[in-house]
Parts: structure tokens; C-alpha cells; sequence
């Protein structure tokens, strides 16, 4: 009877083995499409760069960061949003798996590149949210979009979505500091540092502001009126 209890749990076992198996190979297999997806991206807005180099002897970007979502990540933020825990309804409704960031020299770069990359034939705008315009409370600024792009598997072509923020120097330094004071308080980040933050935030804007002008200043060129593209709602 022992031998019979021990077969039948060491059959169980190696099931329960199996199954999960296959959940992390589907789970890797529904990654892979985001990082491809996010490659796609980092190479046309390399196009870009590598362009305008050559062709306008100016380089409108300072330096670009890819991520993909952790698995601990997306299953957090599906416990947040409470959807369904199967990978159809978390593509529909996770759209930040994978994610580019792209820092520029000046403000008329941000909405620069974002043109260049939005107006290209196979690149779909699903949401755009101008928080250059707009800012958060806390003096955040960014300028962030998500955009689908196809990728072309052996099963076929797929669209994927992939989030690009972009965002200055001087934007991009402040958001890093505000996350790393933001984490160490854990979200209850003290009254007079957040008055601090947004202090910070009008300083960093009026950088941007006096950088830019010396930079056209210097180069002759005449400014341009930039219109900020149309905030859509999630």
C-alpha cells in the first residue's frame, strides 16, 4: 500500500512539474513579443539619431533606456487593475510591458522626435498624454505615448504595444530624483520635500527654458512654435 501512495504522489509531483513548465514557457514566449516589439522601436528611433548626425550634423538625442515589465511587475499591476489573469486580457489591457524612454537636448527635440516616430506608416498612436503642456501636481514632465508597431514571427505578423516617454535632460533628472525620494518614503514623502520637489521642478523648467534659448542663440536659429500634440484620454 506505501508503494502505491509514493507512486501516485511522485506521478502528481511530476505533473504539477510539467504544467508549471509549460506556464513559464508561455509566459517567456508572451514576453519575447514585447522585447521584440521594443527593438523594433529602438531601431527607428536609432534611424533617427544616426540621420540626423549625418545628414544635419545635429544629434537631438542625448541618450535612450529600454525595459521590459518583470513578471512580478505585471502580475502586480493585474492585481491593481483586477483583469483576468490570462495573457488575451493582460495584452489588451497592459499596455506598458514594454516601455522606451528617449531623453533629448531641448523641448522642440521632444516634440520633434515624437513626429518623426508617430507619423511613420507602420506605427499606430494609441494614446498620447502631454504632460510637458499639462504637468502632474508634483511638477512632473514628460511627454508620454503608446504606440503599436508590427512584429513579423514565423506564426505571422503581430501587433505590439510599446510605451516611449520622452523627456529632456533637465526632466529627466528631476523624475530620477523624485522616484528615488518617492521609494525611500514609500509613497509619504514629507510636506516640505514635496514643496522642495516642486520648487525643483519650475527651476528645471526654466533651465530648459534659458538652454534652449542659448542654443538657438548660438546657432542662429530662429525659434519655432512647436504645437504640442493632442492629449488623448486612456
Amino acid at each position: 500500500m506505501r508503494n502505491v501512495t509514493i507512486m501516485t504522489t511522485v506521478s502528481v509531483d511530476e505533473q504539477a512539474i510539467s504544467e508549471a513548465k509549460e506556464l513559464r514557457d508561455q509566459f517567456q514566449r508572451f514576453l519575447r513579443e514585447y522585447e521584440f516589439g521594443m527593438r523594433e522601436v529602438e531601431t527607428k528611433i536609432s534611424i533617427l539619431r544616426d540621420e540626423f548626425t549625418h545628414n544635419h550634423a545635429y544629434n537631438p538625442i542625448e541618450h535612450v533606456k529600454s525595459r521590459i515589465k518583470s513578471p512580478d511587475s505585471i502580475v502586480e499591476k493585474v492585481a491593481r487593475k483586477g483583469i483576468e489573469p490570462d495573457f488575451d486580457t493582460i495584452r489588451a489591457e497592459v499596455t506598458d510591458i514594454a516601455g522606451v524612454r528617449v531623453t533629448c537636448s531641448f523641448v522642440a527635440d521632444v516634440y520633434r522626435l515624437f513626429d518623426l516616430l508617430t507619423q511613420q506608416d507602420d506605427v499606430t498612436v494609441r494614446v498620447v498624454k502631454d504632460y510637458i503642456a499639462d504637468p502632474k501636481p508634483n511638477g512632473y514632465k514628460s511627454l508620454h505615448t503608446i504606440i503599436e508597431v508590427p512584429v513579423f514571427l514565423s506564426t505571422g505578423p503581430i501587433a505590439v504595444p510599446v510605451e516611449v516617454q520622452f523627456r529632456t535632460i533637465a526632466m529627466d533628472f528631476w523624475a530620477s530624483l523624485e522616484h528615488k525620494i518617492h521609494y525611500k518614503f514609500q509613497g509619504q514623502i514629507p510636506g516640505h520635500l514635496v514643496d522642495s520637489l516642486t520648487d525643483a521642478a519650475d527651476a528645471a523648467s526654466e533651465l530648459d527654458l534659458r538652454m534652449e534659448r542659448l542654443h538657438r542663440e548660438a546657432h542662429g536659429v530662429r525659434p519655432r512654435e512647436l504645437a504640442p500634440p493632442r492629449v488623448i484620454a486612456v
